[in-house]
């Protein structure tokens, strides 16, 4: 679902690898090789890998445990939160809509969705289901996320179609990429109004149950089989700890879908095969004009006329539910996913005929989702030899110590501030942002509290920082997302309205508290 950790796709640095690279691709043996040394010495729960090639599955394999806390191991068929990975599904159902004429991929989002509406009236007539889905919006990085993360908040699909007029644009509509969740939850509900069932059981009866995806279910509460799901886990101050697994059924045309390793196996050969399934390909899920158009850049991430050196890569761009780019002469469809505690890959090269997934249930886990899909896609190329395990550790030590440079310099300026006496009465009241709703900021004890009521899990003590900006150390552990609010203040001292922002440099964009605009709206 979102694209954590986005700082990672900027690792350059090259080291020598251990593994023997070739055109011929890794084993499974050396996959294993590979895997297990991850294990040793990255901060890793579990892991899964498949590997489809030449039509035919070469590796589909389950390595470490599901929990740290039952040790139960992980395999081929072990369920994992797919997150922003089934953004690619979102777009299968609709494609299968297409072809069967009854929608168009130019068609108005207000036909099906009336209530819709963008922060501008010409947007909001001429948005389409295309629109929905390549995150050109014009609205910012994670627009509105807060309304989802964390999860137990109250918001409902209403909610998401109303919010947008109040999210302030931060480029003109369909000039530039920001990568946007809650635009595929509008996809989901317009998949639902078309076809007259519910999202999720489309996904299931309409491609799951196809494809043999029996394990997989497009909602953590649809599993049928809850023995074998891997639990989410979080690294942090050296100690890899099993988190709460998200649950909000909001987001499943997002980042709903829990699968395999064996299941993405099929998934990948449905996409390899052009929408063709069945034992001699005689099934069509979707025509190969729909998956052209899902393959087809829509918005451009970048261009650049001299490409890496190592990859060759030229452009990267957003299709629908896919990201594209080329790499070494060949086209590679990709997609990332996380939600908290599971961070998930999907790599398409299709002149190769190749396809591979690594699912993870750590995070950051070493960057393991990443760095084992690269390893595994630079064997089938002449590319430099590259140690990917190494480059993780390192990447991750720098992450790690940029994270706690800055925050630990917050809070110790927190603790130095401490003696100063602070008058909370100017500050309590109830404050009110157009799209997130009320927060209360109140007195517990001698003690200042934000609460919001929408979304109960962002409650947090506020601890004073300097002049009139606070620091929010929230209940909610399961992601790094502590935030600073400041408040504006009228002529004799009373905060009038907040203003919002993360302390880490690597919060989560989904944390989009700097979109918050909270007014006062209390008599006192």
């Amino acid at each position: 679902m979102r694209k954590v950790f986005l700082s990672i796709f900027l690792i350059v640095t090259v080291f020598v690898n251990n593994y023997k690279l070739n055109a011929q691709g890794l084993t499974s043996s050396q996959i294993d090789s590979l895997v297990n040394s991850t294990l040793e010495k990255l901060p890793q729960a579990g892991i899964a890998i498949a590997v489809v090639k030449d039509g035919k599955v070469i590796h589909s394999k389950g390595y470490g445990v599901a929990s740290v806390e039952t040790g139960q191991k992980v395999d081929e068929n072990t369920l994992f939160a797919i997150a922003s990975n089934t953004k690619a599904f979102t777009s299968a159902a609709l494609a299968i809509l297409v072809d069967e004429n009854k929608l168009s991929w130019n068609d108005k989002v207000v036909q099906y969705i009336p209530e819709f509406k963008m922060y501008d009236p010409y947007i909001t007539k001429h948005f389409t289901i295309q629109d929905l889905l390549t995150h050109r919006s014009g609205l910012g990085l994670g627009a509105g996320d807060l309304m989802i993360f964390p999860d137990g908040s109250d918001f409902t699909i209403q909610d998401v179609f109303k919010s947008f007029q109040f999210q302030i644009p931060v480029s003109e509509f369909r000039t530039q990429y920001d990568y946007d969740n809650l635009l595929y939850i509008v996809a989901g509900e317009v998949i639902k109004r078309i076809s007259g069932i519910e999202y999720t059981l489309f996904i299931k009866t309409r491609i799951l149950d196809p494809l043999g995806m029996i394990n997989s279910a497009p909602a953590f509460g649809m599993i049928n089989k809850k023995s074998n799901i891997a639990a989410p886990h979080s690294f942090e101050k050296g100690v890899l700890r099993q988190i709460n697994t998200y649950l909000h059924d909001l987001t499943n045309a997002a980042g709903g879908i829990y699968s395999s390793a064996d299941d993405l196996s099929k998934w990948l050969l449905i996409q390899l095969n052009n929408g063709k399934y069945g034992g001699n390909l005689e099934k069509q899920l979707f025509s190969e004009n729909a998956q052209q158009e899902m393959w087809k850049p829509h918005t451009n991430k970048s261009f650049k006329i001299i490409p890496d050196k190592r990859y060759k890569n030229h452009f990267s761009a957003y299709g629908l539910g896919w990201e594209i780019s080329d790499y070494c002469g060949y086209i590679k469809l990709s997609h990332g996913g996380g939600v908290p505690g599971m961070l998930s890959q999907t790599t398409i090269i299709p002149e190769l005929n190749l396809g591979v997934v690594v699912l993870t249930n750590s995070q950051p886990g070493g960057l393991s989702y990443f760095t084992l899909t690269w390893a595994i896609l630079d064997s089938y190329l002449d590319v430099e030899k590259r140690d990917w395990i190494k480059l993780a550790e390192q990447s991750l030590n720098r992450m790690q110590n940029n994270v706690d440079s800055v925050s630990v310099a917050v809070w110790d300026t927190v603790e130095k501030s401490k003696a100063k006496k602070i008058d909370f009465n100017y500050y309590l009241g109830t404050y009110e942002d157009n799209w997130f709703g009320k927060v209360e900021i109140v007195e517990n004890n001698g003690e200042l509290w934000f609460k919001s009521l929408r979304s109960p899990k962002l409650t947090g003590q506020m601890f004073y920082y300097k002049d009139t900006t606070f620091a929010i150390k929230w209940n909610y552990t399961d992601m790094p997302c502590d935030a600073f609010a400041t408040f504006n203040c009228n002529t004799k001292g009373k905060a009038t309205s907040i203003k919002m922002k993360g302390i880490s440099p690597n919060i989560d964009f989904s944390f989009d508290f700097q979109d918050l605009n909270l007014i006062r709206v209390d008599k006192n």
